[in-house]
């Protein structure tokens, strides 16, 4: 055994919070090489990481698939203040709001609510993972949460390390939601001005890292939340999410009014539950209407980027916390993918623009 080939396959272990290599993020204390045998050091970032179990196991997997490996085992210590500090740094900062950061934002909105807004976001995301980009989701609806039992973490307390709180990982992305500081469900009774607090610490004291994007699954309407996207992130663009009635389209569009007098970029509009598809013949019916999203669409200028079918299995990948866009043979899977792929020709084009 060699230890530079240790090094090199410790590499491509990343942490499950962090989304970095333990070796980029120093992680890796002590390589101790005795005949075939490794015994490998493990800093994590706080001693009751509740993820050292994945990480002792992803460690243990990537080693014993190296020919000529004997035993391995993994010790776990606990970073220093100093080792802390060099990581996570003193001051709480918000690249995600830097308008020269690599981070591209996608404020996720609609008229009104029941339009699938919050699915949309989640396998959107999902979506968007598959294409191997650094995802991260911010649920801004901190009143109707419900990001994380779409994700299956809605117990999951998040970790905090030297004042900054780690994202919830979920499906390989980073996820913050208000659903994930609340016990048994509990109602968060604020008034607005309280909502803008909140997205300034889920912006600067989370710490997201530079994903390369950040989508934000925003309350319907246009109210305090929303402004105050605007203003914190100006570089945010806007996914206008409606149903085909025309009724839903009509209220959406002041959803993406407002975006127009905020500056925000509109990058299209996705039609939510554009048809039913009968799971036993495969018959698309149009329950609620036709063309809403288009005419919705044409009105802004814009795309319309994606009709997205209404079926069963998304209604029960949704209730087991699993995205639907990252099932092997579905309809709307194929459709979120098709979104996805649109949505990051589109971020291509505006990166190269920057450059």
């Amino acid at each position: 055994m060699d230890r530079k080939l240790i090094m090199e396959a410790l590499s491509q272990v990343n942490d499950p919070e962090l989304h970095r290599s333990l070796t980029s993020l120093n992680m890796i204390q002590d390589v101790v090489i005795e005949g075939n045998d490794v015994t490998v050091t493990v800093a994590l970032t706080t001693k009751g990481c509740p993820m050292k179990t994945t990480i002792v196991r992803s460690v243990e997997e990537k080693l014993q698939s190296l020919p000529g490996i004997g035993k391995v085992k993994v010790n776990l210590t606990e970073m220093t203040a100093k080792q802390k500090l060099s990581l996570f740094g003193s001051k709480p900062t918000s690249p995600i709001a830097d308008p020269n950061g690599k981070t591209q934002v996608i404020a996720v909105a609609s008229g009104k609510g029941g339009v699938g807004k919050s699915t949309v976001t989640v396998n959107l995301a999902a979506a968007l993972k598959q294409l191997g980009l650094d995802i991260g989701i911010l649920d801004c609806d901190i009143y109707g949460f419900s990001v994380p039992r779409m994700l299956g973490v809605e117990n999951v307390k998040p970790n905090a390390v030297e004042g900054r709180i780690m994202p919830v990982p979920a499906y390989g992305m980073k996820v913050i939601s208000m659903g994930n500081f609340v016990s048994d469900n509990s109602p968060v009774i604020w008034r607005g001005p309280m909502l803008g607090k909140v997205l300034q610490q889920f912006l600067t004291d989370v710490y997201w890292g530079e994903p390369d994007v950040l989508l934000l699954d925003l309350p319907p309407g246009t109210g305090d939340m929303a402004l105050d996207v605007a203003r914190m992130i100006p570089k945010s663009n806007l996914l206008v999410v409606t149903t085909p009635e025309k009724l839903a389209a009509g209220v959406a569009s002041r959803a993406a009014q407002m975006a127009d007098k905020t500056n925000q970029r509109i990058l299209g509009v996705v039609e939510n539950m554009s048809a039913f598809v009968c799971p036993c013949c495969g018959e698309q019916t149009a329950i609620f209407g036709t063309d809403g999203g288009k005419e919705l669409a044409e009105q802004l200028n814009v795309p319309l980027l994606g009709q997205i079918p209404l079926t069963l299995e998304a209604r029960s990948f949704g209730d087991q916390g699993r995205p639907i866009a990252l099932a092997d043979e579905s309809v709307t899977a194929a459709a979120f993918r098709t979104l996805a792929q649109k949505v990051a020709e589109i971020l291509r084009i505006t990166i190269a623009a920057k450059q």
